[in-house]
């Protein structure tokens, strides 16, 4: 196809696009009489909240549906292909080659069995032609790696996937879908694990090869600051239909749909000369002393293991009533710090009280009743559930075990579900059954079913759709009084960090960089590594949020594809 032809045909139609859910689902229509364009060279935006048809849509253009849906009106064009049409073989070609994807799940998506080099390898023998020799796939996929901006990539391609970290999981999928360099990109929440500084990367990667090679872009997101930082055009959906599209200055500053307006108006906005003071009780209700943990990464027979110090001499004290955001990019040891204190992961040296007690010297049956009162929302929802367990079952199954009957425990879960935004009969369904942020809703009620006195969130609201992650937000609020409940609310988005935190605990590999009250932190930042955090804010400019603005300054250019 000749460069004045594809700068002409859109790589991707969507024309009419009608995809019929099964008997008995909420709606009849996932998606309906969905129309839009991605043309080379142009980054369009899907936003939506969970459950608008916005990952439907992505998997349509590959034709990735389950065998329980399927199109009943309209056609998706890729490259001038219609993927519902072609063969197994031509699939094949399409998928991987002239179109590629970015899961929103990357532990799901990657194979467990398969070290991340081979599977990048994969990727290129599958679909370039002539066959490359071994020692040109090996420095592509050292190229790719490094790109991605992965550390020591000689080393991370014989890494499996469970050995990473969720951001740097997805950078790996990244890499593998940009391996053929394809010509349409769908990518469904691509920076939804990453930390600020890791996605501003990301998606400069994703821009510059947007521009070198004229490659259209269909990114799923619902970080508004990403849409006004990379988007020319945005598809705003609701329930299946399109309420609005435009260019992203139309939508974002003049949006007609009052939907649109009560999106962009959740976007967090935190004012931080307004950020009020808890008061917090004078008796600490948990401390962390002197927390070190080292992992040894095996690396063969004849090489020394290769050491990761996740953390080096953590210390910090946690008040009851009291919101502690610790934030840090993707590897500081947030994640390891949030199971350390829940004893998931045990440290190599420090010590642990909680309520006057160690948790460190507790055993059996006098730990159980100490993690009762500790509870943990994990990072990744989809391998948090049990596949095969109904997830009111799953929320109940604490409760029932501390002597609560049945019966009380499904109302009770029943309730939870209706508070984090979701209907009570979804307790009768299962989790493959939802959406990734429903899920990760799910977890939050699960946590909450035991009444914990603790609440460690671990990247809780990360999978969320910003209306949704405002009521969630919300939600915890709302507990904290109630319940007088304390939390350790692990993040990568500093503007939630304000909005919702008493306190900052900024991480870098391992080590506390800088601490202090959240306005303190934010408007008077000592650490030059804390500054590149709040320089890295997507859509800061855009959004003119007080309080970041007048903190990190003005940046030159707000939009990438400006």
């Amino acid at each position: 196809m000749s460069e004045a032809v594809q700068a002409k045909a859109p790589v991707l139609s969507v024309e009419g696009l009608s995809i019929a859910l099964p008997e008995g689902g909420d709606r009849p229509f996932a998606v309906e009489n969905v129309f839009f364009q991605v043309k080379p060279n142009e980054v369009v935006c899907l936003v939506g909240e969970s459950g608008s048809g916005k990952s439907m849509i992505a998997h349509a253009v590959l034709s990735l549906l389950p065998k329980s849906v399927n199109i009943a009106a309209g056609a998706v064009t890729v490259a001038g292909q219609d993927p519902a049409k072609l063969d197994r073989q031509a699939l094949r070609r399409l998928r991987g080659g002239e179109a590629a994807m970015i899961f929103q799940e990357p532990l799901s998506s990657l194979n467990p069995l398969k070290r991340v080099g081979r599977q990048i390898e994969e990727m290129i023998l599958t679909h370039q032609k002539p066959m490359p020799s071994a020692i040109e796939v090996h420095e592509r996929v050292q190229q790719l790696l490094t790109q991605v901006g992965l550390p020591n990539p000689k080393l991370l391609e014989k890494s499996y996937p469970f050995e990473l970290s969720g951001g740097q999981r997805q950078r790996v999928m990244i890499a593998m879908a940009m391996a053929n360099r394809p010509a349409l990109l769908v990518a469904d929440e691509p920076t939804t694990a990453l930390d600020v500084t890791t996605q501003r990367q990301i998606l400069r990667l994703i821009d510059d090869l947007r521009r070198d090679r004229g490659m259209g872009v269909l990114l799923i997101t619902h970080d508004f600051g990403v849409v006004a930082d990379v988007a020319d055009r945005v598809v705003v959906l609701r329930h299946g239909k399109v309420v609005e599209q435009g260019t992203v200055e139309e939508v974002l500053r003049s949006p007609k749909a009052d939907y649109t307006r009560e999106l962009i108006d959740a976007v967090p906005k935190a004012r931080l000369d307004e950020i009020r003071r808890t008061a917090v009780h004078p008796t600490p209700l948990l401390e962390v002393i002197g927390l070190e943990k080292t992992f040894r990464v095996k690396r063969g027979l004849l090489q020394p293991p290769r050491e990761v110090v996740a953390a080096d001499g953590i210390s910090l004290t946690l008040y009851e009533g009291e919101t502690l955001a610790v934030v840090g990019e993707s590897g500081s040891g947030k994640s390891t710090l949030g199971r350390m204190i829940m004893r998931l992961t045990e440290p190599d040296g420090g010590a642990i009280r909680f309520n006057g007690q160690d948790l460190r010297q507790l055993r059996g049956e006098a730990l159980r009743q100490a993690r009762k009162q500790l509870q943990i929302v994990f990072q990744d929802p989809f391998a948090s559930l049990d596949p095969r367990q109904k997830v009111g079952d799953a929320i109940a199954r604490g409760p029932m075990a501390f002597g609560t009957s049945r019966t009380e425990a499904m109302e009770q879960a029943r309730k939870l579900l209706v508070r984090v935004g979701l209907n009570a009969v979804a307790a009768d369904r299962y989790p493959h059954e939802f959406s990734g942020g429903q899920r990760q809703r799910i977890c939050i009620a699960r946590a909450l079913a035991l009444k914990p006195r603790v609440l460690i969130a671990d990247e809780a609201v990360s999978a969320l759709d910003v209306s949704v992650q405002a009521q969630v937000l919300a939600l915890l609020a709302e507990l904290r009084q109630e319940m007088k409940l304390a939390m350790i609310f692990i993040t990568h988005d500093l503007r939630i960090a304000a909005e919702i935190a008493d306190r900052v605990i900024v991480l870098q590999k391992g080590r506390i960089v800088e601490e202090g009250a959240t306005a303190d932190v934010f408007t008077a930042p000592r650490a030059a590594y804390t500054r590149e955090l709040l320089d890295a804010i997507p859509g800061r400019d855009f959004f003119d949020q007080p309080g970041f603005a007048s903190v990190t300054g003005a940046l030159p250019t707000a939009r990438m594809s400006s």
